[in-house]
């Protein structure tokens, strides 16, 4: 946790909400909140997590970004 008032705190929330409401929300209409439940929690499972590009995470997907910190290191003797 930051300081109280740290307005880079919750930076990188704000920016995904606003990824959200941009490339999501503003381009949808909804009859019902299971339809936008189920729009958002697609939206986050199968596009913005296993393949959008972040910059923040060395332009990678989150998925392909925490892929590549639990593959072993290998060291040759």
């Amino acid at each position: 946790m930051g300081s109280v008032g740290d307005a880079y705190d919750k930076a990188m929330a704000e920016a995904f909400f606003a990824t959200l409401e941009c490339e999501l929300l503003d381009r949808t209409t909804f009859r019902t909140r299971d339809q936008a439940r189920n729009a958002i929690f697609d939206f986050i499972e199968t596009w913005y997590n296993p393949r959008r590009r972040h910059s923040a995470l060395e332009y990678a997907s989150p998925m392909e970004y925490e892929r590549r910190w639990r593959e072993p290191v290998s060291t040759s003797a």
